[in-house]
């Protein structure tokens, strides 16, 4: 999956496990399955993203998917937004370390950002429930944009539960999507949705509070 980075993958899967099991960024119990269940899980999205784009990672946390996918997308620009000052820091040190150019960190909530950042993918992983979930990545995203919400074997009861919000919002192809590497031997479960147009006139309700506190 990652060929020629992988060397690069590599020095970002020690860095989790070292710095950021020592930090508290990653539990223990992670470090033995830090490539199949974190790394290529989130790697094999990237089949689903332009390989040129802007792309927000939503609650990054230690950079899953977003580290990955700036690597396996070297002609993205991908943000990385995550709140929590620990997580940043180590965000920050993952980006300079593997000298990934196309990628900074921004900290914040996403509601802080509705209206603010206009992306052409929004990506998260393990951030909040899809009903959630959904009004928060709309708030990052371009018209005609789309949100990659990372959901494993919750995927379809979430978006069953998701529906009444998704309606408001006016998202109307919602669907639950599996990506699969090459080979079928790696695949990951995705919630994805095309964010609507705009309505002039039409109250956002998706940022308007963090707008509000400047």
């Amino acid at each position: 999956m990652f060929g020629e980075r992988l060397p690069q993958a590599q020095a970002y899967a020690r860095l989790l496990t070292e710095v950021g099991t020592e930090r508290g960024i990653v539990g223990p119990a992670e470090s033995a399955r830090i490539w199949d269940r974190h790394l290529l899980n989130c790697g094999v999205i990237s089949r689903l993203i332009p390989s040129r784009c802007s792309l927000v990672d939503l609650g990054s946390g230690a950079g899953l998917p977003g580290i990955v996918l700036a690597m396996l997308l070297p002609h993205a620009r991908v943000t990385l937004v995550e709140p929590m000052a620990r997580r940043v820091e180590f965000l920050d040190e993952c980006v300079a370390s593997l000298g990934l150019q196309n990628a900074e960190v921004l900290r914040a909530r996403g509601e802080e950002l509705a209206g603010k950042l206009s992306a052409d993918i929004v990506t998260s992983r393990a951030v909040a429930p899809l009903d959630r979930l959904a009004g928060l990545c709309t708030g990052l995203a371009r018209s005609g944009g789309r949100v990659l919400a990372m959901k494993g074997a919750s995927a379809s009861a979430e978006l069953a539960r998701a529906r009444p919000v998704l309606g408001q919002l006016g998202i109307t192809d919602a669907r639950v999507e599996v990506a699969r590497s090459a080979d079928a031997a790696v695949s990951a479960t995705v919630v994805t949705f095309t964010v609507p147009a705009r309505r002039a006139g039409r109250p956002d309700r998706r940022g308007s509070r963090s707008r509000g506190r400047g």
